[in-house]
């Protein structure tokens, strides 16, 4: 009995340790831009739509649950294990049908160049490393996804974001270079499972919008200070008088001679005989007077 009773305690025991061990199965896909699989599998939101319907129909038989399109052990052998055209269903025959190629699949509507955000679903949260591709320029999609559909660059790579509210939460900038429909590709690959999960999701691309115009600085002119008012004590420099606009020159008057002019080189000798004349009548005035003079005065021999 006391051997039962400790068989039964280590077989517990061991299925505890066990279960413990094992890693919790991880799930999720992206709900924000809507994925295929959150449209149309099970428990999606977008079941009804045409695409949807097509979708399930192709599949043949009942949809996986929307969160649970995962391969294990792929260790980021993307492209060997998943094939080209099957991007979208991961090469699961549970989900085939999301791989038809079609241009009315449930879509997120934004604009090139913009900066979208992303959720991603999950229950419990999980270690690993999200890889979001978009299709480059010139995307059909009328045809199925391959692996040369999407740009080598990813826009988004996010190792171990936190879980808020039931969801990853992230964001990508688009490339402005992309308008219509195009596909943004997530790779998650978790590091506490061994399971890597594949989606595709539907957006219809806006061309980018125009760049704002460059704000030029307004250049400010410093006004020019009044001129002071005149002092009313004088200034030892006058001040120049204020040119009048336009005023009209002011003519000499002319004037008439009075009588002809004597030519500058007569008026000379002129001057010169009317001084000798003088001179010379001068001189005989003054002997005529001497001798005069001398008449009147007795003589010598008179005085004797």
């Amino acid at each position: 009995m006391l051997l039962r009773r400790l068989g039964a305690v280590f077989a517990a025991t061991a299925l505890v340790a066990l279960t413990t061990a094992a890693p919790a199965a991880a799930h999720g896909a992206p709900t924000k831009p809507i994925s295929r699989t959150a449209a149309c599998a099970v428990k999606g939101t977008e079941t009804g739509s045409a695409a949807c319907q097509a979708a399930a129909k192709a599949n043949g038989q009942p949809f996986g649950t929307f969160d649970n399109l995962r391969i294990a052990d792929v260790n980021g052998r993307d492209r060997e294990v998943v094939p080209d055209g099957k991007l979208c269903s991961g090469g699961l025959a549970a989900y085939k049908g999301l791989d038809l190629a079609r241009d009315d699949w449930p879509a997120t509507r934004a604009r090139a160049g913009a900066t979208i955000s992303i959720r991603y679903a999950s229950p419990i949260p999980h270690k690993g490393t999200f890889r979001v591709y978009l299709t480059k320029p010139g995307y059909d999609p009328e045809k199925r996804l391959s692996w040369d559909d999407l740009a080598s660059q990813a826009i988004l790579v996010d190792k171990d974001p936190p879980l808020v509210d039931g969801s990853y939460r992230m964001t990508a900038k688009l490339p402005e270079d992309r308008t219509g429909r195009h596909i943004l590709y997530t790779i998650w690959q978790t590091s506490s499972t061994p399971d890597t999960y594949y989606s595709c999701s539907d957006l219809v691309l806006s061309a980018a919008a125009a760049p704002a115009p460059k704000k030029t600085r307004a250049v400010v002119v410093p006004k020019k200070k009044a001129a002071p008012a005149p002092s009313a004590r004088p200034t030892t420099e006058p001040s120049a008088p204020e040119k009048s606009a336009q005023a009209p020159p002011v003519e000499a008057p002319k004037l008439t001679p009075l009588a002809e002019p004597v030519p500058a080189d007569d008026t000379w000798l002129y001057v010169g005989l009317i001084l000798l004349a003088a001179l010379t009548g001068g001189f005989a005035i003054s002997r005529m007077m001497r001798g005069r003079r001398a008449q009147d005065l007795p003589r010598e021999d008179e005085i004797r």
